[in-house]
């Protein structure tokens, strides 16, 4: 299983995570960082694939990646 990790106070809602990921599995949450922007959230964690599309497309390095065994 994946694990997404998202440092949300760094996030500036650009949005490339989201384009990045190939399943699709990222959208902008519903509520506010401290920059006042809508940070994405992972929809379904099981579906992930470990990819690090996102992390790596991440310009300010805020997605972290990993499998838990």
């Amino acid at each position: 299983m994946s694990k997404f990790s998202l440092k949300v106070d760094k996030c500036k809602g650009c949005g490339l995570c989201m384009r990045a990921c190939p399943k699709q599995l990222l959208s902008p949450g519903m509520r506010n960082n401290a920059q006042g922007v809508k940070y994405p959230v992972l929809k379904n964690e099981a579906e992930c694939i470990s990819c690090a599309s996102c992390a790596l497309t991440c310009p300010d390095m805020c997605i972290t990646i990993y499998r838990e065994a």
